[in-house]
């Protein structure tokens, strides 16, 4: 379904955010974080700040939101966004976007909310100029938590994610063995995934939506395990040796993203080598069986650590985070986060350990909060599996 045909529920979202700034004393909001954006506008584009275009959301506490975009985007803009009201600019001409914010800030708009945590310098040095005599807000937290639970739309869209990072995990298990060069694994990956997000997708109404997965494959072998970020290389897999992939980066659909990591063994496991892998998988069940309405993140976060303790190992990070149109939304699973977790809530649970030098061991999935307690979004076994 296009961002045009799923209306109500964008503008539902953005009249939600009006109540919440309505009730904070806020006057108006800039909002250039391009998650927030496709969230609450249905709009996405791939030239952004990064390339001195940025795309920004203008938000009365009361009224009709704007949409400030580079000309080159506009027209498509104007196709995929419910927002009627679309100002496009150009650069070098007439102030840019700046000169548009500043146009769009009426006298009465006293205070004033930006995403402080995500500004970019760039687009926080182009705002504050017009904001003389102003007071600003930190418009995160009250975004954050507007999106911390989601609707049944989103959980659909976010089962189908699901689906795509299996078709990734089973591309990359039927690559994997001895004498392979790791990129070929992840190119496995890239093409399993992109086929299979195609097969749910409509070409007619989501000729805006690309099925093509992207972004570098985290992946290690052997000893390198122990680097949990390192992105597959030309090294060649060998016999006996731990292979782990993390689809963190990469596993989404329709710019809704999850957390999904598994390992695969060649050949072979030693018995420390499947007692530390294990271990990691008990720790990320022990956080899983502490979900559930009403638990406090920071307690499931410290069932995964007494579940480390008692296998003799300190915890590695933090046991999860939410996830959505975000790599890392609100709440976290770790210490010092309170929140309550609620029915709704799509989390990514981690169970992680790394024995330096040698090896490391890691599983995660993506779970979807429910009445009952939690149902994965990334069902696929867990188990030590052999290749």
């Amino acid at each position: 379904m296009s961002p045009r045909e799923n209306q109500s529920e964008y503008a539902s979202r953005t009249e939600a955010l009006q109540n919440r700034l309505g009730e904070r004393g806020i006057d108006a909001a800039v909002i250039a974080d391009p998650d927030s954006i496709v969230y609450l506008a249905g709009f996405w584009n791939y030239l952004g700040i990064e390339f001195g275009r940025p795309t920004l959301l203008l938000l009365p506490r009361q009224g009709d939101p704007t949409l400030v975009t580079p000309l080159m985007e506009s027209e498509m803009c104007r196709e995929m966004s419910w927002i009627g009201d679309v100002r496009s600019w150009a650069d070098g001409i007439d102030g840019e976007w700046r000169a548009q914010v500043a146009k769009w800030l009426s006298p009465s708009m006293k205070t004033v909310a930006l995403e402080q945590a995500t500004l970019h310098p760039t687009i926080a040095h182009g705002v504050r100029a017009s904001l003389a005599g102003r007071s600003e807000h930190d418009l995160g937290p009250v975004l954050g938590e507007l999106r911390m639970v989601k609707s049944a739309s989103e959980i659909a869209i976010m089962r189908n994610a699901g689906k795509v990072a299996v078709a990734m995990v089973e591309g990359a298990r039927g690559a994997i063995g001895e004498g392979v060069p790791e990129y070929e694994v992840a190119l496995a990956v890239l093409a399993a995934g992109t086929r299979k997000a195609a097969s749910l997708l409509d070409g007619a109404s989501d000729r805006f939506v690309s099925p093509t997965i992207y972004n570098l494959q985290i992946l290690q072998s052997g000893h390198d395990t122990c680097m949990v970020h390192r992105r597959s290389s030309t090294r060649k897999i060998g016999k006996g040796e731990p292979v782990y992939l993390c689809f963190c980066g990469i596993a989404n659909f329709r710019n809704y993203k999850l957390g999904f990591d598994r390992e695969f063994f060649v050949g072979s496991a030693t018995d420390e080598q499947a007692r530390v892998y294990e271990a990691a998988v008990r720790a990320q069940q022990a956080a899983l069986a502490a979900i559930r309405p009403g638990a406090i993140c920071e307690d499931v976060n410290a069932a995964a650590e007494e579940a480390y303790r008692e296998a003799g190992f300190a915890p590695p990070y933090r046991t999860g985070r939410s996830i959505g149109c975000s790599f890392l939304e609100m709440p976290e699973l770790k210490r010092g986060d309170r929140t309550p977790i609620a029915a709704g809530m799509t989390l990514a649970v981690d169970g992680g350990i790394t024995v330096s030098q040698q090896y490391g061991a890691r599983v995660g999935d993506s779970v979807v909060v429910t009445d009952a307690g939690f149902e994965y979004l990334t069902p696929y076994p867990r188990e030590l599996a052999i290749l």
